[in-house]
């Protein structure tokens, strides 16, 4: 699980219900005002993006706070390793161990190298790989970014239906308590959605497609190296370069 995706979030809900006090929770629940902002910021996002990309909001939710991040180090290390055999023994060595590669991205990429694909069209197809993946998450993003845009405006027209409802019928006491918790709960909820939701969630999205393009990029790099026959250590300093200096050292030192 993505620990500080899903802590930060319950911290922020926690904190504004704290704020809120408990005892006072009720009068902080408002079906119509729901019903405009919420409901209304769905529809927005219908009307304005395909019914695949919504379809899949689900998925792309779990994602957004599940840890499949690739562990860099390891890959690398991978990576130099096939170095090291395909220097010892031949690229056509590196076939069963390919095979046995779990990311599907570098499996790819390894068994183009063995069958002797030209170094340019391998570089051109994974590349593309990746522009797809960027595009597909940047999808996904994007549903997000425009719900927190979106919400916030649906609250400030549940305030106007709320406050034209009271003002056109000053006369009915009764009505004016209901009518302004309309007016002033949206608004909340408009907030609510927008800053403890759906920014969070489209943030992690965009940072999560960034690593993962990083990490692939570095696949990239990797498994050209290995076609290109280069040492090992010139694979192993080529590719630690996408490390942060205290990550790079534990890769040197790894071998």
């Amino acid at each position: 699980m993505n620990i500080n995706s899903i802590l930060g979030l319950v911290l922020m809900w926690f904190f504004v219900v704290l704020g809120i006090k408990f005892e006072h929770l009720n009068a902080f629940i408002d079906i119509p005002s729901i019903q405009i902002v919420v409901i209304g910021t769905l529809a927005g996002a219908f009307a304005s993006f395909p019914l695949k990309t919504l379809v899949s909001l689900p998925g792309v939710i779990v994602k957004a706070f599940t840890n499949d991040k690739a562990d860099i180090v390891k890959t690398i290390k991978m990576l130099v390793e096939f170095a090291e055999k395909a220097r010892k023994e031949g690229i056509l060595a590196l076939e069963g161990p390919a095979n046995k590669v779990s990311d599907e991205f570098l499996k790819k990429g390894l068994q183009l190298a063995v069958d002797g694909t030209e170094p340019d069209l391998i570089r051109d197809i994974l590349e593309t790989d990746i522009s797809c993946i960027e595009e597909r998450h940047a999808a996904g993003a994007a549903v997000f970014s425009y719900m927190a845009s979106l919400a916030p405006s649906m609250g400030m027209l549940g305030t106007l239906i709320g406050l034209i409802m009271m003002l056109g019928n000053l006369s009915d006491i009764a009505s004016v308590g209901p009518n302004m918790a309309v007016a002033l709960i949206t608004t909340f909820y408009g907030s609510l959605m927008a800053n403890c939701f759906c920014t969070p969630v489209a943030n992690t999205l965009e940072k999560k497609s960034a690593e993962e393009s990083m990490s692939k990029s570095l696949m990239v790099e990797g498994i050209m190296s290995i076609q290109a026959g280069d040492n090992p250590r010139i694979v192993e300093q080529k590719l630690a370069a996408y490390l942060s200096p205290v990550s790079r050292t534990k890769v040197i030192k790894v071998r």
